[in-house]
């Protein structure tokens, strides 16, 4: 199985594509991302070991908006059941792929405080540390640019597992090279999905500027979580429509 390299301007097509997949199944992709937003939220909820329950648990779940975006691709319903595609088979191998998940989003975080001096560590490990004069601007761009290899061996792994039988190593390595080889896919993606993001963000600036101050600022508060519910669905279907381009169609499920 080889990877393909694609244009750079298929960067951009993927979320296009993530957009027209959500739109075959609306009713069915909000409540599947509900679902994962409650669940993990629950999950993390759990005393001491939450957070790291969630994190060994994303690439599996991972795999079940890959089987809803495969089924959307195919004029087919998206189901809630679908979430859990990724424990159905070969569950040990994606738990393997949830700790090395774990250790470098983890280790992304800690090497922020390098950069904020431990103010977005805080906000998100230990919020009862938290100040109110700590910023974690600096720390988010840390965090992100520490986060780029760990996304990149995860990129596909999760999939090539569930549907190709790899195992945990061999996965993280073809997912690895498949995003190096499409690095230039990859950047235009990610400047796609920097604007639609900064564009979300604008609107929301200008509901709060132009409007009541307190009215306005409640308004635009008021509309992150449904447009969360919008914009995430979309993205999981565009790592489907990267994954098709990449490696070809996918396998009867």
């Amino acid at each position: 199985m080889n990877a393909r390299v694609v244009p750079g301007v298929r960067g951009a097509r993927w979320l296009a594509e993530g957009w027209r997949l959500f739109r075959v199944a609306p009713l069915g992709w909000l409540v599947m991302v509900f679902s994962y937003l409650m669940g993990t939220m629950l999950l993390s909820l759990v005393p001491l070991a939450g957070p790291l329950l969630v994190a060994l648990a994303v690439p599996a779940l991972s795999v079940g908006f890959m089987a809803a975006s495969r089924a959307a691709s195919r004029r087919q319903g998206v189901e809630l059941s679908m979430l859990i595609a990724g424990f159905r088979e070969r569950a040990g191998a994606q738990l393997v792929l949830g700790a090395v998940y774990a250790v470098g989003f983890f280790g992304a975080i800690v090497g922020s405080s390098l950069a904020d001096d431990g103010a977005l560590m805080r906000l998100l490990l230990v919020p009862a540390q938290a100040s109110p004069g700590d910023d974690p601007l600096a720390g988010t761009l840390a965090a992100a640019a520490l986060y780029v290899p760990t996304m990149a061996l995860l990129w596909f792994a999760p999939v090539l597992v569930a549907w190709h039988g790899f195992g945990p190593l061999k996965a993280l390595f073809y997912s690895a090279v498949a995003c190096w080889l499409n690095l230039g896919a990859f950047l235009v993606y990610g400047v796609a999905l920097g604007m639609l993001v900064f564009g979300i963000l604008g609107a929301a600036a200008l509901v709060a500027a132009f409007g009541p101050a307190g009215a306005a600022a409640a308004a635009a508060r008021s509309l992150v979580f449904p447009l969360a519910l919008v914009v995430m669905p979309t993205l999981f279907a565009s790592y489907y429509a990267s994954y098709r381009d990449v490696f070809g169609s996918a396998p009867e499920g």
